[in-house]
């Protein structure tokens, strides 16, 4: 409940209207007790007074009954309408959904049919007619507001109920003998709980709306008792000489709205678990950058293009945070291809991201480290310069290109706007250079393909657009955060193929993220092995691949099946990585390694050079401490 109420108070509009909503309520509840006049004491000699007269702080109305009075009441009684109306209309709507989503088949086509006949009348003219049959009166308007809700609740939580109907851990539970009764109860429910509080913050405003329009109507409240809406329909005919007896309830409802949606809209975030990772908060341009030294650009750095130094990168989550990058040094030459590989969660990506400022802030932070291109510190850098490097200096080809091309447009007209992002060229000049783009990554018939949208092309296609969409401009070098991950073997051949000749004839240089030893093998020439946010082994490819030095290394490659090597057992890694917001002293890896001794659990291990490959291990592989014991 308490990090509820931390992310609720992060939206700066959400505590506004939380205050004023609890002002509001506060007011409401504690009207018995000020020492107010009676507001349905009619004094005729005293109507029309204007505010701040004696005895009167607002004034009075056509009948010369203290304003103030009837507001306070007012304002209680629809607030007491509003709330009701929501939670009657999301109890009975909640039901009616749940039951519908969860039996499925004839009983939902039954009910939502019912429901879709509800919605196709407009609400007001449908309460309009409920308060008709049942005949004017608070409690009447209460219902037909409620009724002409429970449609909105009933199909809301039933497209919910649908998708959790199906999961694993209901059919668990029916697997498990449970009725359905009890897997509503206990499994469909308390999983549809937040989908109703936030229709009820969002809605309460538009049922106290709804309510004060029947009692502007005359529907609703009957004289003399007061609620908002009575209020102002009693005042109408004022309107012109005396604004007061209008203004004063319609600006408490104005408040009482605003202040209910800001509030909705604020709980609705906080109980999406998304915001607890920063992803519902509005992103920076770029990573926000928070280094208190910048390193220099080392020894490596005279032939290199790219040269990371020192780059650490944290997530800062509810007050815990996540080493994601702790302390790399990379370089790429020009024309050269660095493979990084290691496990999910070792920081291959983040690492990627971060040169370009492209991880997300928040919850993303740099706090050390530089990246320069050419000399150039892009670490901390300008946007407007950040923007100009992206595409045309480094490109970026990302993981999965359905989620990175945009479903509406067609693949040319995406091809077209990356160029035309860096280069003032025409349209007619972007659809050339498009289509040879996409005949340089091999698609057939690229004058058709052109014209195509995503989904119309198969997964090696869409990649394939992707490496000519980061070809676009020309650049320096390319990043490649698993291209080949989601293809087939022989897609995946191609794909590669395409790289290493692209590399080879443009002297492209390219870092190649990748689980895969054999895609390191065909493509790269040089690896950096990643383990819980630092490099563990970088060295040649062949180096590596024959010779591996740091214990992580040869278990990965323990892992992989070779062809023609005769029978041998394929070892898996013990246990998991670590927790990167509670990495282990010393070496991250001694809690999964058979080389393990007491000097590997204190202090810094540095990368350090062993043979042709550096290494961050104290008792690496293949040296005479090993033979030895």
């Amino acid at each position: 409940m308490t990090a509820f109420f931390r992310l609720l108070a992060r939206n700066r509009l959400a505590l506004a209207g939380g205050i004023v909503l609890s002002l509001v309520v506060l007011l409401a509840l504690v009207t018995p007790l000020l020492p107010l006049a009676d507001p349905d004491v009619t004094d005729t000699s005293n109507r029309f007074r204007p505010a701040l007269s004696d005895g009167a702080l607002l004034g009075t109305d056509h009948l010369g009954r203290d304003l103030l009075s009837r507001l306070l009441w007012g304002t209680r009684l629809s607030l007491a309408v509003g709330i009701a109306a929501a939670l009657i209309a999301a109890t009975i709507g909640a039901a009616i959904g749940i039951i519908a989503g969860f039996y499925g088949g004839r009983i939902d086509n039954v009910i939502m049919r019912g429901v879709d006949m509800l919605m196709a009348f407009p609400y007001i003219l449908l309460a309009l007619a409920i308060v008709a049959a049942l005949g004017p009166g608070l409690l009447n308007a209460l219902i037909a507001v409620a009724a002409v809700n429970v449609p909105f609740f009933a199909r809301n939580i039933r497209g919910i109920t649908v998708g959790i109907a199906n999961t694993e851990f209901v059919q668990a539970a029916r697997l498990a003998g449970l009725s359905n009764p009890r897997i509503i109860l206990s499994e469909i429910l308390p999983n549809v709980v937040p989908v109703i509080v936030i229709a009820m913050s969002t809605t309460i405003g538009w049922m106290i709306l709804e309510t004060a329009g029947l009692s502007f109507l005359g529907l609703g409240s009957q004289p003399p008792q007061a609620d908002l809406g009575s209020m102002l329909g009693e005042a109408r005919s004022a309107l012109i000489t005396h604004p007061h007896t209008s203004v004063v309830p319609g600006l408490m409802i104005l408040v009482i709205v605003m202040a209910i949606n800001l509030l909705g809209d604020g709980v609705r975030d906080a109980l999406d678990p998304r915001l607890k990772s920063g992803a519902l908060s509005r992103p920076m341009a770029t990573t926000r950058v928070d280094r208190q030294s910048i390193p220099d650009h080392g020894e490596k750095s005279g032939d290199s293009l790219l040269n990371v130094r020192a780059l650490e990168t944290q997530f800062h989550v509810r007050g815990r945070v996540y080493r994601a990058v702790g302390g790399v040094d990379l370089h790429v030459e020009p024309g050269e291809c660095l493979g990084i590989i290691g496990e999910s969660g070792s920081g291959k990506s983040v690492t990627a991201l971060s040169i370009m400022g492209l991880v997300a802030s928040p919850p993303g932070v740099i706090t050390g480290g530089a990246a320069y291109l050419d000399g150039e510190d892009l670490i901390g850098a300008p946007y407007r310069r950040l923007r100009d490097m992206r595409g045309r200096r480094v490109a970026y080809i990302f993981q999965d290109p359905l989620s990175t091309l945009h479903p509406l447009y067609r693949v040319g007209d995406q091809l077209i706007e990356a160029i035309r992002a860096h280069r003032p060229i025409s349209r007619t000049e972007g659809r050339v250079r498009a289509i040879e783009l996409l005949d340089a990554v091999r698609i057939p018939n690229p004058e058709q393909r052109i014209s195509d949208y995503p989904h119309e092309m198969s997964g090696g296609m869409r990649q394939r657009v992707g490496i000519a969409m980061a070809l676009a401009n020309d650049p320096d070098i390319i990043i490649a955060d698993e291209p080949t991950t989601a293809l087939d073997v022989t897609v995946q051949a191609q794909v590669l193929s395409i790289l290493d000749d692209l590399r080879r004839s443009r002297g492209l240089a390219i870092v190649f993220i990748t689980h895969d030893f054999g895609v390191v093998a065909q493509l790269c020439d040089r690896v950096a092995v990643m383990y819980a946010g630092r490099i563990v082994e970088e060295g040649p490819m062949r180096a590596i691949l024959s010779a591996p030095r740091h214990p992580y290394t040869a278990r990965l490659m323990a892992c992989v099946p070779e062809l023609g090597g005769g029978k041998r057992r394929l070892e898996a890694i013990p246990g998991l990585p670590p927790v990167v917001d509670a990495l282990p002293e010393g070496c991250a890896f001694a809690d999964r390694c058979d080389r393990t001794r007491p000097d590997c659990r204190a202090g810094d291990i540095p990368l350090a050079p062993l043979a042709a490959q550096s290494v961050r291990c104290l008792h690496p592989v293949g040296t005479e401490q090993e033979h030895a014991s």
